[in-house]
């Protein structure tokens, strides 16, 4: 696994545009979730983004995925769970200081992100973790808050 999140944060402007592709289908898709109910749609897209993400990015669902704001990095992948970026203790070789043998997701983030053409978004400051989304599926709560949104601008142009 550790090897295939390196490999993805090299390669994360694949993986960036890719994602840009992607988000959309998911939030076209607001009327068939709604109509099949979030809750009931959220086991199968829980259980296929934990396969994909688990597999290339070493998720740890949190529910609230940055990724495309951390080079592909996974920061939960952190062994203090750090989501603003390195605590300080990177080591001088770009290890991590509790896990030596292992770069640090701040290092692989950062090195991620300047393959991306949005990622200047790694200097915006992330909000801490709710830990009552974990385990939840990121792209069910992205689709549901753009279909809100747009909602909400049709309300307001009216």
């Amino acid at each position: 696994m550790y090897s295939v999140r390196l490999w993805a944060a090299r390669h994360a402007r694949i993986f960036e545009v890719t994602y840009r592709m992607f988000e959309p289908v998911i939030v076209k898709l607001h009327p068939l979730w709604k109509s099949v109910g979030y809750q009931r749609a959220e086991k199968p897209m829980r259980t296929l983004e934990k396969l994909s993400k688990g597999l290339l990015f070493d998720c740890k669902m949190c529910g609230q995925c940055i990724l495309s704001s951390t080079g592909m990095s996974c920061p939960m992948n952190c062994p203090k769970t750090l989501r603003n970026g390195p605590c300080g203790g990177v080591l001088q070789n770009g290890n991590c200081e509790v896990h030596p043998e292992l770069r640090c997701v701040w290092v692989e983030a950062w090195d991620g992100s300047q393959k991306m053409k949005g990622g200047e978004r790694i200097q915006v400051v992330q909000l801490p973790v709710d830990h009552s989304q974990k385990g939840s599926s990121s792209w069910l709560r992205v689709a549901r808050q753009e279909s809100e949104l747009k909602q909400e601008h049709k309300g307001a142009s009216k």
